[in-house]
């Protein structure tokens, strides 16, 4: 008899750890959700303030400016992370927009703007 109320008291502890794993991740997803929702408001707050105030600038170059600005976010935590100690980023007149195309194409051919 103690043998079968241990084993149900174990499937019972089972069913609750699962459960419980699973609310954790399913509260984690949301998490993740509420933060990207976040970020997709501030960006378009930023971009709807910066185009508004500074004339003659659209909401297509305050983005290429943030996409810009999120690549050499993304630089320099690939130089501080990595085992090497330089990373070599064009510099120059045309260098800039020569990035910001090329992280723009990125983007657009992994299907991040369809």
């Amino acid at each position: 008899m103690n043998e079968i109320n241990a084993a149900a008291r174990l499937r019972l502890t089972a069913n609750e750890k699962a459960e419980g794993k699973a609310e954790s991740k399913y509260l984690a997803g949301l998490g993740i959700a509420r933060q990207r929702q976040a970020i997709v408001d501030g960006l378009r707050d930023n971009v709807l303030a910066f185009s508004a105030n500074v004339t003659g600038t659209s909401a297509k170059d305050v983005m290429y400016m943030v996409l810009i600005t999120q690549y050499f976010d993304a630089m320099k935590e690939i130089g501080a992370a990595s085992k090497s100690s330089a990373v070599f980023i064009p510099h120059g007149p045309g260098a800039v927009r020569d990035v910001a195309a090329q992280v723009k194409d990125g983007l657009l051919q992994g299907g991040a703007f369809h």
